[in-house]
């Protein structure tokens, strides 16, 4: 993993609809990249075609030793024996003690400050937080901002992750705002080279 290490810490979150070639293809792109982590949301699936899914991807992301993250559906995950999920904060908050003693880590999506707060009591060992930047994933709906990055990052003990509109010319403004690292979406799937799609990072830091 050195010779590929990233240095500023990025996770791809997938989407199947943004993709530029066959799905798979494009994931094994993403993971010969060497991001800090993969999260496979394809919210829209149902539970079992998520589970063949993201099967495939876990697969392809252990013969690259990237780790792999779950999205939403816990059954799936356990199922699957994934060491990582990822939940909407409404979804960790259901959650059971004996589920959370499945997963090594649980992250949440947070919106606001309160939220962070409460996914933090509940047990998220880290966060993400957005959107930061207009994206056209939420189209009319305002960014929060980098003063919002900022209160949350400064309220929790925890990494957090900026997610929204984030591209090489703005993820330096949100590691400088407290994140841990940031959340691309589209910049890892409808890329062609997704490697050095990320090595552009480095040059906007």
């Amino acid at each position: 993993m050195s010779d590929r290490a990233l240095p500023m810490k990025i996770r791809c979150i997938t989407n199947r609809h943004l993709s530029v070639r066959d799905y798979a293809a494009q994931i094994m792109q993403i993971a010969q990249a060497g991001p800090e982590a993969v999260i496979v949301r394809e919210k829209d699936l149902t539970e079992q075609a998520y589970e063949a899914l993201a099967k495939e991807v876990m697969r392809i992301c252990a013969a690259y030793q990237v780790p792999c993250i779950l999205h939403t559906y816990i059954g799936a995950a356990a199922r699957l024996g994934a060491q990582a999920v990822h939940l909407p904060l409404q979804k960790l908050l259901e959650l059971t003690e004996q589920q959370k003693r499945q997963f090594s880590v649980i992250g949440a999506s947070t919106h606001s400050v309160q939220e962070a707060k409460l996914a933090q009591e509940a047990g998220a060992g880290y966060l993400t937080a957005g959107h930061v930047f207009p994206t056209d994933c939420k189209k009319g709906v305002p960014a929060r901002g980098l003063p919002f990055l900022r209160e949350v990052c400064a309220a929790v003990d925890l990494p957090v992750y900026a997610l929204g509109g984030i591209h090489p010319g703005n993820a330096a403004a949100c590691i400088r705002a407290g994140a841990a690292g940031v959340c691309i979406m589209s910049g890892c799937m409808n890329c062609v080279d997704v490697r050095q799609e990320l090595l552009r990072y480095r040059d906007g830091a």
